[in-house]
């Protein structure tokens, strides 16, 4: 039985970089990958490992005389120089890819879980180039962490969008920017009456990752049929995460707020402007009317892709970047795609009871861009009554341009010029007194952040709560698109920015240390897109900003959205140091070279690693 000696050997078409091939005095064959054996011996494979501090497990099972691990007939297309500066906006190279990462640095032990982040991918259908960010079908990437050691892989989404594009050679949904191309007339009647029907609407999940409060892991887009589960360990496409109610409703908010009770989300409604607030209780997928809020000004509702919670309210945010029916039904892009801007509607935030679904208050506040809420919460008085809310968010000073500058060709153009629209925390003062205004200002010097800001997060132990820090993506100038990652002390008015020159970081995902009692005591995870057309997962201190480690993926993944946190299953504590060899297993059985074979995991316990 062959064995293949190199560092991207290939299992079931997945790379495994640190697995090697060595024999022992008898003439077995040995694969070793650090500190696990994995021996051939006649036609079994017995897999253990060595140390004191490492746990001990063993797999057995039957195998056929196939070589277990085979290398590619030719190596992935090497890069030009020019495409290796542009991997953030590059499509993925690779359906699928799984294998273990080496760690520059040190992991914290007690990280242990999995971070998953979703975005779009891949921007291409054979030689036709798709125009815009947000069009790329989605590509999760997943990081396993586990005592100190990284696993990572990353998988499409299987949605029937990027199914039936991969099958027919072409588009087959309407995405953000792309329309299919109508063969005739007729046709394109026809696919005008799938529009109205949402059957034409793309369920292309790229935008956000959620897990839901009985552990269920959903990834989403602004499209309610794009709601699809998927398996957080493997990264698989479950299938299509159905509603079942009747409520129906063809987009919502791709960020709904998640607790572990409950799934909020609001419901845009074009027809009646105005938005339906929906709760879905944990452990169910039936969504039920908690209320209605209705449009103030404009024609339409304004664009909701995301809203903020504090422990009482759920804040509504209508801003005059609204929804357009006429865009919808365009077959080419107008520069706000499927939107358009309506400052004389005016701008407005809506204040809902939380419990009753009554309106509270609704203010008017200044005009304002925001695709991100950051967090918001309640102002109280001595006597712990709500005053006031204060909702923050990643804010555009109102400049609808930001949507045209994330156009590939913009983000892929190395022109040097500072052409990044200015950003900064916006933060609006709800009173709650019956006030017809509200403020809108900046929470801090937006000069700390480099006047760029977005994709953020906080410690999710303070949503809806007063807090202080938040993470968001900033600005080092001149520059085309964030490129730091940025702590934001809103106590302090300051901020700390983590910046390598060339490199497109992705959302800074903030993990709380289990036990932790300071807001910051934790760390961030964040995946970086290098100028030299590598990238690497990066782990920062949540409290000092310094770098504790980083580990480098075999090649450059595309630029990523957003992210979520899967925790480790405590009854399951040794299962991720089994994953790679346990899945070697399972790809064996699977195409038939393990047939028949059986599959054994045993722990030994005294060996744990206290």
């Amino acid at each position: 039985m062959a064995f293949t000696v190199s560092s991207t050997t290939v299992a079931g078409g997945n790379v495994f970089p640190s697995i090697w091939t060595d024999s022992d005095d008898s003439g077995r064959n040995i694969i070793s990958r650090n500190g696990f054996s994995l021996m051939n011996k006649g036609s079994l494979l017995h897999l253990s490992t060595k140390g004191r501090n490492r746990r001990a497990l063993s797999v057995t099972c039957s195998v056929a005389t196939r070589p277990l691990f085979s290398v590619p007939s030719s190596p992935p297309p090497r890069e030009s120089s020019h495409e290796r500066k542009l991997s953030a906006w590059t499509s993925i190279r690779q359906e699928r890819w799984e294998g273990e990462l080496l760690v520059e640095g040190e992991i914290p032990l007690w990280l242990r879980g999995t971070y998953l982040r979703n975005g779009p991918g891949l921007w291409n259908i054979g030689d036709y180039s798709f125009r815009h960010l947000f069009d790329g079908y989605a590509t999760l990437v997943g990081l396993h962490f586990n005592n100190g050691r990284l696993t990572a892989g990353h998988r499409q989404i299987e949605s029937e969008a990027y199914k039936a594009a991969m099958k027919n050679k072409r588009l087959c949904y309407r995405e953000f920017s792309e329309v299919p191309k109508p063969a005739n007339f007729f046709s394109y009647v026809g696919e005008l009456v799938n529009l109205f029907s949402g059957v034409s609407l793309t369920d292309n999940a790229n935008t956000g990752v959620v897990m839901l409060g009985d552990g269920r892991v959903v990834c989403l887009t602004e499209t309610v049929k794009g709601s699809i589960q998927i398996n957080p360990d493997t990264l698989e496409t479950i299938g299509k995460f159905e509603y079942s109610d009747k409520l129906g409703g063809l987009i919502h908010s791709a960020h709904p707020v998640v607790t572990e009770s409950e799934f909020l989300t609001l419901l845009p409604d074009l027809v009646n402007p105005g938005y339906v607030v929906v709760r879905m209780e944990a452990g169910t997928n039936e969504r039920k009317v908690l209320g209605r809020v209705n449009c103030r000004g404009g024609p339409s509702p304004g664009w909701v892709h995301s809203f903020p919670v504090t422990e009482n309210y759920i804040i509504v945010p209508e801003m005059p970047l609204r929804y357009c029916v006429q865009n919808l039904l365009r077959a080419e892009p107008t520069p706000l795609y499927k939107f358009e801007w309506h400052p004389e509607s005016k701008a407005f935030i809506h204040v809902m009871c939380r419990a009753t679904g009554k309106i509270v208050t609704t203010v008017e506040v200044p005009l304002y861009v925001t695709f991100h809420f950051i967090n918001a919460y309640e102002e109280k008085d001595e006597d712990g009554r709500a005053t006031a809310i204060i909702a923050d968010c990643c804010e555009h000073n109102a400049d609808t341009t930001i949507l045209e500058k994330l156009k590939l060709q913009n983000l892929r153009s190395l022109s040097g010029e500072d052409v990044l629209p200015d950003a900064r925390v916006g933060r609006f003062t709800i009173p709650l007194d019956g006030s017809a205004t509200g403020k809108l200002e900046a929470a801090l010097d937006p000069d700390h952040h480099g006047r760029g800001l977005d994709m953020c997060s906080i410690n999710p132990a303070f949503l809806g709560k007063k807090y202080r820090y938040a993470y968001a993506c900033g600005a080092r100038r001149p520059c085309n698109f964030p490129n730091t990652i940025t702590k934001i002390d809103l106590l302090k008015k300051t901020a700390k920015n983590w910046h390598e020159e060339g490199a497109v970081p992705s959302e800074p995902f903030f993990v709380a240390r289990p036990g932790a009692t300071e807001e910051d005591d934790g760390v961030v995870i964040s995946m970086v897109s290098a100028k030299n057309g590598e990238g690497y997962a990066l782990l920062l201190d949540g409290s000092t900003f310094e770098e504790i480690a980083r580990a480098k993926f075999p090649y450059g993944l595309p630029y990523g959205l957003h992210g979520c946190w899967v925790p480790k299953n405590a009854e399951n504590p040794l299962l991720d140091d089994a994953r790679i060899y346990n899945f070697l297993a399972k790809q064996r059985f699977a195409d038939g070279s393990c047939s028949g074979g059986t599959l054994i995991l045993s722990y030994r316990h005294d060996d744990y690693i206290s």
